[in-house]
């Protein structure tokens, strides 16, 4: 069975960054960042495919979050850049089993979850 750890999360000002860090124990999988805001549902950040050869993200953090791995340490980054406000969140890692060429953006697709980390970015 797969684990995934959330890691870096925190209290910043906008403007700020911070790197989350997800660790996943056992095989290497697509791997994927989600968000969810108070009040709001969950909804995809960012995603990478095994390999770390293709990346994508949702419209609302393109050019400020680059997502990464290493997969010798079977971990995925999110580096956040230019925080907002509107980062506020709780962010979660996820694992799919199912080796795609590129990231899915969809939750159903993701087997494994983490217990997520919060992001807290002040005015």
């Amino acid at each position: 069975q797969v684990q995934l750890v959330e890691s870096g999360g925190g209290l910043v000002q906008a403007g700020g960054s911070l790197r989350l860090s997800c660790a996943a124990s056992g095989r290497t999988f697509s791997m994927g960042w989600f968000r969810q805001a108070p009040g709001k549902e969950r909804v995809f950040v960012a995603g990478i495919n095994y390999s770390g050869r293709q990346t994508t993200y949702a419209d609302p953090v393109k050019g400020r979050f680059t997502i990464s791995r290493d997969n010798a340490k079977n971990t995925v980054y999110l580096q956040m850049n230019s925080l907002k406000p509107e980062d506020t969140a709780v962010y979660y890692c996820a694992a799919e089993r199912r080796l795609r060429s590129s990231a899915s953006e969809a939750f159903y697709d993701y087997d494994y979850w983490g217990q997520g980390t919060q992001v807290t970015v002040s005015s």
